[in-house]
């Protein structure tokens, strides 16, 4: 049988749930199996730390362990019938008939508790903008020192939820495991990032490519690819390039990328440049601001 829930945390039974909170917190990261590797001790107290929390940290079971309903380990505390039942001669007492009927739904007085099921457990991991987009898998620490393989799904979004069947809180009496819910956050790219669905890319270019138009390499999720710059590009150009976006399970194609231009001119003054530009005359020039007009 479990050890008293307060006594394992250190705590009173009249502890505020901040204070059971901030002392799991406190011992976790103390006994945690990462900060102890093959720490036998260490696993087993930490266990018994997880379990604590598990019971106390939940309101509605801390209210039942409290008034004696569950035990240490969360299992049904059943009460005892007061009083002497003896039965006739030759027939069984009021002991034995509510023995017998309660055994036989599993659950009786001084017979074997029925089986149930594990607890679900929720657990919040953090991947990269490149393991949600093309899949990987993370290997997460559980609060009962198990180790769990989590298979990160191709195109998976931020704060999108995993189940694991079978891989929560273990059952009691032979029952099944609860489930594991993962949820997945995402962290942000360097230079990536998705909008609806799509990926983007800001491109800076020079000004003699967007003038004269050439050919650049520019990264995807997927690798290295060659676009083709128009003549005359703008800066907020968008260039569409198929097939090297994040994968959609519902269509179960990969998006594109999108890759915006923006001119970048030289960072020091180039005098050639500036010779060049001042001698320079284009029609289209006085109309650029038109909109403007009113």
């Amino acid at each position: 049988m479990a050890k008293d829930p307060y006594s394992v945390l250190g705590l009173s039974p009249d502890a505020s749930n901040g204070d059971i909170r901030m002392a799991y917190r406190r011992l976790a990261k103390t006994w945690h199996p990462d900060r102890n590797p093959g720490d036998a001790k260490a696993e087993e107290k930490f266990k018994e730390i997880s379990n604590a929390f598990a019971l106390l940290g939940d309101k509605e079971k801390r209210k039942a362990f409290d008034r004696g309903e569950i035990d240490a380990d969360g299992n049904p505390i059943m009460a005892g019938l007061g009083g002497d039942f003896a039965g006739g001669a030759g027939g069984g007492g009021f002991e034995d008939i509510f023995a017998d009927l309660f055994n036989r739904q599993n659950g009786g007085f001084g017979g074997r508790r029925a089986p149930q099921r594990g607890r679900d457990m929720r657990f919040r991991i953090t991947i990269g903008f490149i393991e949600a987009a093309k899949g990987a898998t993370r290997r997460v620490s559980m609060p009962d020192g198990r180790a769990v393989d989590v298979s990160i799904p191709e195109g998976l979004r931020h704060g999108q939820s995993l189940r694991l069947k079978g891989k929560g809180g273990a059952g009691v009496n032979g029952g099944p495991m609860g489930d594991l819910y993962v949820e997945v956050e995402v962290a942000a790219h360097p230079y990536f990032r998705l909008e609806k669905g799509l990926i983007h890319l800001d491109v800076p270019i020079t000004l003699r490519e967007a003038v004269l138009g050439e050919t650049i390499t520019i990264p995807t999720i997927h690798g290295d690819v060659s676009i083709k710059i128009p003549k005359g590009a703008s800066s907020g150009t968008s260039l569409r390039v198929k097939g090297k976006g994040i994968y959609n399970p519902k269509t179960k194609q990969r998006g594109d990328q999108i890759a915006k231009l923006h001119i970048k001119l030289p960072g020091q003054p180039d005098p050639a440049l500036e010779a060049f530009v001042a001698g320079w005359r284009c029609e289209e020039d006085k109309d650029i601001r038109q909109k403007f007009q009113h």
